[in-house]
């Protein structure tokens, strides 16, 4: 199994994201419509590629770590394209997150 690339995890988060704002423009509650297209990232980086994102190496990640990144990943990525499907303290969150990484 080859690890997943960036180009897949791009794809995933877009997905994900998609997802996230459907759902949430449906009437799913934010954290419901999160956990599931994590879920559904996560399941597709271990069912195709055993859990191992080719940045990070080649071994498998905790389901844990999985879960965190795609999380942040479908979440920063939502905040782009439904701004208003996500939750303002998730967004005042993640953007301190990214202020702190970017020092």
């Amino acid at each position: 199994m080859l690890a997943a690339t960036e180009q897949d995890l791009y794809l995933y988060k877009g997905m994900g994201a998609s997802y996230l704002c459907i759902a949430t423009k449906a009437g799913i509650e934010f954290p419901k419509a999160l956990g599931v297209a994590s879920a559904t990232y996560v399941q597709v980086v271990e069912g195709k590629h055993g859990g191992a994102v080719k940045e990070l190496g080649d071994k498998k990640l905790e389901r844990e770590k999985l879960f965190a990144g795609a999380e942040f990943q479908i979440v920063t990525t939502a905040i782009q394209y439904c701004p208003d499907s996500v939750p303002e303290e998730v967004t005042k969150k993640v953007s301190k997150i990214l202020k702190e990484n970017k020092k």
